[in-house]
């Protein structure tokens, strides 16, 4: 990551996170760095869904990524000293062979990369997104994992740790998102003792990798959640893993959503 989080005053905004018209963002980059100016955010990373060698109707196209890249750069010189722009990426990690580690994600000279899993191979090896809405969850989790939601969870926390140990990322995203639509479809999942053991070993693997926690807020105003969930913060810090919080904001109007609101929590 170009910038250091010494960098990033509490107290005046900032947001690593956010998505572009190149992916599936409400709206064009400039509308986005206009509210970031109107606020008076110091630090705006764009960070759009990366290219994946999938059908993905949420990521960019990799033949799009110069004029993304070209973009930044624009928007840097209209607005000079006012914010400070970053050019990122969320990487999806699919496998071994296609995640932040891969050379391709090092070769763009990004600012700042976040490592996030939003897809996982089923029983039969076919990659099936697990983001999103709990109805398509629902949907996907019936009719492409069989039900079986230990499945699901597991295999999410499988695909987290391989990430973070194959490295490449300087931020992970969301890190517990899985749990929320888990909860929805198996209430009480998340206080299993299964469950808090899979999320220990990832915290286990993040303190060892070095990376940066991301406290997303994009949820609260909904569902009165962040990911990852206040029960782990206090463990977070007491490790000294370092956070910063962002917004995953899709739309302009939602940049600096909730964001307040987790720094006063995590003081």
């Amino acid at each position: 990551m170009t910038i250091q989080l010494s960098e990033l005053n509490p107290e005046i905004p900032y947001n690593l996170h956010s998505h572009t018209q190149f992916c599936d963002g409400r709206a064009p980059m400039e509308e986005f760095a206009a509210a970031a100016a109107a606020v008076g955010f110091s630090h705006y990373a764009f960070t759009p869904h990366s290219p994946v060698p999938i059908e993905s109707p949420c990521n960019m196209s990799r033949d799009d990524v110069p004029a993304f890249l070209a973009e930044v750069e624009r928007l840097r010189a209209a607005y000079g000293s006012k914010v400070k722009f970053l050019s990122g990426m969320e990487v999806d990690y699919l496998s071994e062979e296609w995640g932040p580690a891969n050379p391709y994600f090092a070769s763009l000279g990004l600012d700042v990369v976040i490592g996030s899993v939003h897809f996982i191979p089923n029983q039969h090896g076919e990659m099936i997104d697990i983001d999103g809405r709990f109805e398509r969850f629902k949907r996907n989790l019936d009719d492409k994992f069989g039900g079986d939601i230990r499945y699901v969870v597991d295999t999410f926390y499988d695909q987290s740790l391989a990430m973070v140990r194959a490295g490449g990322f300087d931020i992970i995203g969301h890190f517990d998102k899985v749990g929320h639509n888990a909860s929805l479809y198996h209430p009480g999942i998340e206080d299993e003792s299964w469950y808090q053991a899979r999320v220990a070993q990832l915290i286990d693997a993040i303190e060892e990798s070095g990376v940066i926690v991301e406290i997303n807020t994009k949820a609260y105003s909904d569902y009165g959640r962040f990911f990852p969930a206040r029960r782990y913060w206090s463990e977070l810090k007491r490790r000294g893993i370092p956070m910063v919080v962002n917004s995953d904001a899709h739309r302009p109007e939602l940049i600096d959503a909730s964001r307040l609101t987790a720094l006063t929590l995590l003081q």
